[in-house]
């Protein structure tokens, strides 16, 4: 079982010929209001490749809120520990799509900034039992690394969007996930292997249409990427992510396991918005099969 903490969103995408500079308008081609959060992103990725997830936050008391819990239950989320807060909004994030798929994002956190330790609290007897807890930043850090503590099994950490981590949350961790500026955060260098400064036992640094690299204290090892069209980035950490999760969760190596996310990452940015082209079970192995990655599988 995994038992991902972090946050939901509604998520207003808006294509764009290039990203507005401060002070410009620029015209979109287009908008459409889809389901996203970076924690609810990376649950739907790891149930649609097969996996229990329980998910435990918070959405608004609004409209928005309740469509965002039922969309997660549709995908076959456990969404009991999914909190509706009567004081604030839902989240919402604001995103710019470029023609080269590059995206720009702004969240407004709403009902997430109201994870607390007391939902960590309740929470705690599926962290207890949960073979893998996957974490974000989009709810308060001290939440998070409540959680991390609260966890038993393999406690994966994704440091997005980039912050500083307090000590306790690093030495909870066991995976590390970060992208090249994350990385560049938390150790003043993008090069993947300042990741060895950190007190983690593995970083997978994730590198976009290059692929990703697992960094241990010895060892660095590079995991290429398929080559793909993108059409919108946004949500390819979150499928990388939860895949990532899934994976271990299932019993897979740690080095079998992000080789199916790097797959299932490329595969993710086919498609307009942070989840329309994450992969299922059958999709990932499909792909797989054609990059002749069978022993991926």
């Amino acid at each position: 079982m995994i038992v991902v903490v972090g946050s939901v969103n509604s998520d207003l995408v808006a294509r764009v010929e290039h990203h507005p500079a401060p002070g410009e308008t620029v015209l979109g081609s287009g908008h459409e209001m889809m389901p996203g959060g970076k924690g609810a992103n990376q649950a739907v990725a790891a149930a649609r490749l097969g996996s229990d997830v329980v998910f435990v936050g918070r959405v608004g008391a609004d409209e928005v809120g309740h469509a965002l819990a039922a969309e997660l239950v549709s995908e076959g989320v456990d969404a009991s520990h999914l909190l509706i807060d009567q004081g604030t909004p839902s989240g919402l994030a604001i995103i710019t799509v470029d023609d080269a798929g590059e995206n720009s994002i702004v969240v407004s956190p709403g009902a997430n900034a109201r994870v607390s330790d007391s939902d960590i609290e309740g929470a705690s007897a599926v962290l207890m039992a949960a073979t893998v807890t996957l974490l974000q930043l989009e709810i308060p850090l001290e939440v998070v690394a409540a959680a991390a503590e609260a966890s038993t099994g393999i406690v994966i950490l994704n440091a997005a969007p980039a912050a500083a981590l307090p000590e306790v949350l690093i030495r909870s961790t066991d995976v590390l996930v970060v992208n090249r500026g994350e990385l560049e955060a938390l150790t003043g260098s993008d090069d993947p292997t300042a990741a060895r400064t950190l007190p983690v036992p593995v970083t997978v640094v994730t590198l976009g249409p290059d692929g990703a690299r697992i960094v241990r204290a010895e060892t660095d090892q590079a995991v290429p990427a398929p080559a793909v069209s993108p059409v919108d980035t946004t949500g390819a950490g979150d499928t990388f992510c939860g895949v990532l999760a899934a994976g271990l969760d299932q019993g897979l190596t740690l080095e079998t396991s992000v080789q199916r996310a790097v797959v299932a990452g490329s595969v993710a940015v086919t498609a307009v918005g942070a989840r329309s082209g994450m992969p299922n079970v059958a999709e990932l192995e499909a792909v797989l099969r054609v990059h002749d990655m069978e022993d991926a599988g």
